[in-house]
């Protein structure tokens, strides 16, 4: 099975993990900054972009798949985005000596709300996802681009530099995309993340309605020693819309301040 990883730059090693339906040439502009001082891993995970799916297709295997492909060099700092968010704390429990900080960009512990979390979407919402999927294949990625970024300011930039960048690297199998979002639905880590020993640095934005600022500020506050940045004005891809108050946050995070 292979996973397809990009790496630039030079310094200690920095993973980048994209979220749903999308790959890790969406961390372009983000790459020349980063590039300067970290050894910088883009991957595709499984089933996205460059990167074959993993059979079975479960987040335990992704973590497998992610965390075999990526060099060995230690220890690693994980930035995740969503889905990768949810990787990256998955990975972090199961290797923990391998992982030494965690970056988690406007990702949830759960992505689906019921009676003991309402952080998050609907079963429904997400549910009418995987339905419309095999219906209108396009059609349903990009709107689900528009709702990650409804709302942002500085959103229609934005969603244009993901829409170029949705089908840059072939079109993802509907088969893997439903597969990943019976992953989003099942994922549950509200028990675990308070078992995760590496500082870490949640990164919401404030107008997220994919996974709300609350659901970051639960991790930071369930998580030992974590702490929160929320980004005002910002959708689901705060490092897209607002690069600058983005890259402050993790600098600071990374440099100790």
């Amino acid at each position: 099975m292979s996973v397809h990883v990009e790496s630039v730059g030079q310094g200690p090693p920095l993973v980048l993990l994209h979220g749903w339906a999308l790959h890790s040439g969406l961390w372009g502009p983000l790459l020349p900054q980063l590039a300067t001082r970290y050894r910088v891993h883009a991957v595709d995970l499984p089933g996205h972009g460059h990167s074959a799916a993993t059979d079975p297709y479960t987040l335990d295997e992704i973590v497998a798949a992610v965390a075999a492909a990526v060099p060995p060099a230690v220890p690693l700092t994980l930035l995740g985005w969503s889905l990768g968010g949810a990787v990256a704390m998955a990975w972090a429990q199961a290797l923990p000596a391998r992982v030494a900080r965690l970056v988690l960009v406007c990702t949830s512990p759960r992505f689906v709300a019921d009676a003991t979390w309402p952080h998050a979407m609907t079963a429904a919402t997400l549910a009418r996802f995987g339905d419309e999927l095999g219906v209108a294949y396009r059609t349903t990625l990009q709107r689900f681009l528009s709702l990650q970024l409804h709302g942002s300011d500085h959103g229609r930039a934005a969603l244009a530099l993901m829409r170029k960048h949705l089908f840059a690297r072939g079109e993802p199998a509907p088969q893997v995309l439903g597969a990943a979002l019976d992953i989003l639905a099942g994922i549950d880590l509200r028990a675990a993340v308070g078992g995760l020993t590496q500082p870490t640095l949640v990164i919401a934005g404030d107008r997220d309605t994919l996974a709300p600022a609350a659901a970051g500020r639960w991790l930071a506050q369930a998580i030992p020693g974590a702490r929160c940045v929320e980004i005002r004005g910002a959708g689901h891809a705060p490092f897209l819309s607002h690069p600058e108050a983005f890259h402050a946050a993790l600098d600071g995070f990374l440099d100790g301040r």
